[in-house]
């Protein structure tokens, strides 16, 4: 089945190049810290653009890049062709069948809005502003992770233009092997041009956030209670603890500028009177800096993380872990707290849960139960600098390392150790040695 059909375009594509008027808007996004200079920035308004983009760039030799909204960069990069998806920007809802036909180009904030017309929900992550279809071919680890799994196992269809210039339209009936490939194996085997995705009947949560101050209440209290509180949790909650000294900014209010917060973020999908039991041990921890939990609609669920939403220069890292010293983590916490120097964000991961149920598809680590993250501001920091220092500074949990996260893995594109286990890496590369031979999608974390 051919997917030319919505967006297809017969008018010639849109084809910016440096000096041209639009190029450099055309390459803003999220991340500022590294620059992209393509040759060739192809401004995709439908699926014909994308194979225009294609064939161009393999008949020229060169490699293909694939941005949205910029979110996760695997790096720099000067040359090739970029292919910019913000205008494949299309959401339309089955509210019978609950699914929703999703563009390239689609920020989670639209689809959220779009589904919650019919009572139903999608499985995006904390953020309205990042792509939902590159979040997705990442594996899509969301507010109602633990409940749904991850945001690839909803995925019906993929809409795909190949290295060769073909439009799939790619199903679990008609091509299992690629679906599987595609489906946390990022953006290594073709260009996405929509998904059809799984939407879920909620509406409303209970959920928010419980701040802590760090330099009142011991981060490590906070940690061990958090810990010890996650052990019997239903799959029902998702949940999540941050660490961060708040910079002095001006779009920040001013009780939190300089402020060390350890915060507890809950999503919990049954009755707002149960939710206030289930949360009772945390708010024991101490005094609140700050208390959001409540009952709110599905719409509002970006509020528990409250995400930066404007661009800004960052690297990071992340680690999947099969179990949790506290000690461990505590050594984080005090390497990354008030007398790092340098502005670091911490967050833990409760995982386990529906992540943990097998998938016919490329997400890999299901055996994992924690997920730990270290985010960084590139505010005059060199990214070696930050490499050493991450390595150090987590040295304490390597004994738990089962890999790494690809959606949580910023700016480094270099280096895809542990991104997959052996077996899944090993199949990946041999869809990648079917499908792109000569690595033409090679801007990305490669599996080939």
């Amino acid at each position: 089945m051919d997917s030319r059909s919505p967006g297809t375009r017969t008018a010639p594509p849109l084809v910016l190049r440096p000096g041209d008027d639009g190029y450099d808007d055309e390459l803003a996004g999220f991340q500022t810290g590294f620059a992209q200079r393509p040759d060739v920035v192809f401004a995709a308004r439908g699926t014909d653009d994308v194979v225009a983009a294609v064939t161009y760039a393999a008949g020229a030799g060169l490699p293909v890049g694939v941005q949205a909204t910029g979110h996760g960069l695997p790096d720099a990069s000067r040359g090739g062709v970029l292919i910019s998806t913000r205008r494949l920007d299309e959401v339309a809802v089955d509210p019978a069948a609950r699914t929703a036909r999703v563009g390239a180009g689609v920020r989670w904030g639209q689809v959220v809005a779009a589904a919650a017309e019919h009572g139903l929900a999608p499985l995006n992550g904390s953020a309205p502003s990042v792509g939902a279809v590159s979040y997705t071919l990442g594996g899509g680890l969301g507010i109602l992770a633990r409940e749904f799994g991850y945001a690839a196992d909803h995925v019906r269809s993929v809409d795909l233009v190949t290295a060769d210039g073909s439009v799939r339209h790619v199903t679990a009936a008609g091509d299992p092997e690629l679906l599987w490939g595609l489906l946390g194996g990022g953006a290594n085997l073709g260009v996405v041009t929509a998904l059809e995705i799984g939407l879920v009947p909620v509406t409303h949560l209970y959920g928010g956030a419980l701040a802590f101050d760090g330099r009142e209440v011991d981060p490590g209290a906070v940690l061990r209670a958090y810990v010890a509180w996650t052990g019997g949790l239903p799959d029902e909650v998702t949940s999540s603890v941050a660490a961060l000294v708040y910079p002095d900014l001006p779009m920040l209010p001013e009780a939190m500028r300089g402020r060390y917060l350890v915060t507890v973020r809950v999503a919990y999908t049954g009755r707002a009177e149960d939710g206030e039991r289930l949360v009772a041990p945390l708010r024991a921890i101490g005094p609140a800096f700050s208390d959001s939990l409540r009952e709110l609609p599905y719409t509002d669920s970006h509020t528990i993380h409250s995400d930066p939403d404007f661009p800004h220069a960052y690297y990071g890292e992340s680690r999947m872990l099969d179990g949790l010293d506290t000690a461990g983590i505590a050594r984080v916490l005090s390497r990354t707290g008030p007398a790092a120097g340098h502005m670091h964000v911490v967050q833990l991961n409760h995982l386990g849960g529906a992540l943990a149920r097998p998938a016919d598809n490329a997400v890999p680590h299901r055996d994992a139960r924690w997920l730990l993250r270290i985010l960084s501001p590139l505010d005059g920091t060199d990214r070696e600098t930050l490499r050493d220092f991450y390595a150090e500074t987590l040295a304490g949990v390597r004994g738990h390392v089962v890999g790494r996260s690809l959606n949580f893995t910023f700016a480094s594109g270099d280096r895809t150790e542990g991104l997959y286990d052996a077996e899944t890496q090993k199949r990946l590369a041999g869809l990648k040695a079917l499908y792109d031979p000569a690595n033409l999608f090679r801007r990305n974390y490669g599996v080939g």
